[in-house]
């Protein structure tokens, strides 16, 4: 069942130079020098236990790798290329294989772009967030707007297949007018793809415990509304809850994500997805601290369950309606192994009220359902 499925290969890097404020991702401070080639190695070790214990998908070939973070940019390319020779050593890539490394401004040098692309980088993932000065280091951002605009620069010369730019919206203290003329100054830069995203406040941050002033919904709407239309005006189209593209330069890793593919994932405590020989789903976390996951008598696996069936309706349709393309009733059987009379009333119900477009053959969301993705989503948990 699992051959046609897409599979991926997720990275993570989990050092930065600073621990920025909104972040809850799995990323720590810097101190001292990257244990760079012990980290390759545990990462590559990483991935042979994972093969060993899924070893259905060993011959199955890599559709996409993303390595994130943390910064993975602070590692050297030569690392970087060790890191992606390992990997087809041991997994075969397919023959348009999307490699993608997020990367900080401040992190970037003319040559490193170079470099990253030249052991096999194809895509970069720019964390600009802001143009603005003071926001950036309200955000806690390492790099000033020059730094950003030159990265973007940058990534245009380097011959990359494609690159993105991560840009905020929504900012402590930002108004309207600030948003957008970050987005004007972002588009004006011409990047392939653009993922552009509210700040949202999560546990476990700094803004979490001190609250910073944040937009009202007028301006957030106001924000959405105009910056779509910039976004549109100027060739983008919106094929993702916060993810924008010119024509054809979708995040192929990201779109795996969403259509409820599967994917390994290596290094410190980096989530995993494959659907076993039998139909049933695993999802794996690693070890998140980088002592624990270097420590030799440790296991790398942190935790490892099956998904309950009862689970899997809100599971593929949580991921499956953040894009905006069609989702075919094919996929679903596909992906979850179930049919579609097990969600036969919930799918009655969500149609009715307006929510879902049943199109023949695939469903479509429709714009009442992405004003209230969440009540559409919610009527799945209890199947």
């Amino acid at each position: 069942m699992s051959v046609s499925i897409p599979l991926s290969l997720y990275v993570h890097i989990p050092w930065c130079v600073q621990k920025c404020p909104y972040c809850d991702f799995n990323s720590h401070t810097l101190k001292g020098e990257i244990p760079e080639q012990d980290y390759i190695d545990a990462l590559l070790d990483d991935l042979s236990i994972d093969l060993a214990r899924f070893n259905h998908v060993s011959d199955r070939p890599l559709h996409s790798i993303f390595i994130g973070g943390g910064t993975p940019s602070l590692m050297s390319p030569e690392e970087m290329g060790r890191l992606l020779k390992g990997i087809e050593q041991q997994i075969p890539f397919s023959d348009n294989i999307e490699i993608t490394m997020e990367a900080n401004p401040g992190t970037i040098e003319a040559d490193k772009f170079i470099a990253y692309r030249a052991v096999g980088v194809n895509r970069i993932s720019i964390g600009v967030q802001s143009f603005e000065t003071a926001k950036l280091k309200r955000l806690g951002r390492i790099h000033g707007p020059e730094e950003a605009t030159r990265a973007a620069k940058l990534a245009h010369e380097a011959g990359l297949n494609s690159f993105n730019l991560d840009l905020m919206h929504g900012l402590p203290d930002q108004t309207p007018e600030g948003a957008l003329d970050d987005l004007k100054q972002a588009i004006a830069l011409a990047p392939p793809h653009l993922s552009w995203y509210q700040l949202t406040i999560e546990p476990n941050t700094q803004f979490y415990s001190k609250p910073p002033t944040l937009p009202d919904d007028d301006d957030l709407w106001d924000i959405f509304e105009h910056g779509h239309q910039l976004l549109s005006n100027a060739g983008y189209v919106q094929y993702e809850t916060s993810g924008y593209s010119k024509p054809d330069f979708q995040c192929q890793h990201n779109l795996n994500y969403w259509r409820f593919g599967d994917y390994l994932g290596i290094g410190c405590g980096a989530h995993g997805k494959v659907t076993d020989e039998d139909g049933s789903i695993t999802r794996t976390v690693k070890v998140k601290h980088p002592r624990g996951f270097l420590d030799p008598d440790k296991a790398y696996l942190s935790d490892s369950r099956t998904v309950k069936v009862d689970e899997l309706p809100f599971e593929y349709f949580m991921n499956r309606f953040r894009l905006v393309e069609a989702c075919p009733k094919s996929e679903f059987a596909e992906r979850t192994g179930l049919s579609l009379d097990s969600i036969e009333n919930t799918l009655n119900d969500v149609i009715s009220r307006g929510y879902l477009d049943d199109l023949g053959d695939s469903w479509k969301v429709t714009e009442k359902g992405r004003l209230f993705l969440n009540d559409l989503l919610g009527s799945f948990i209890s199947e």
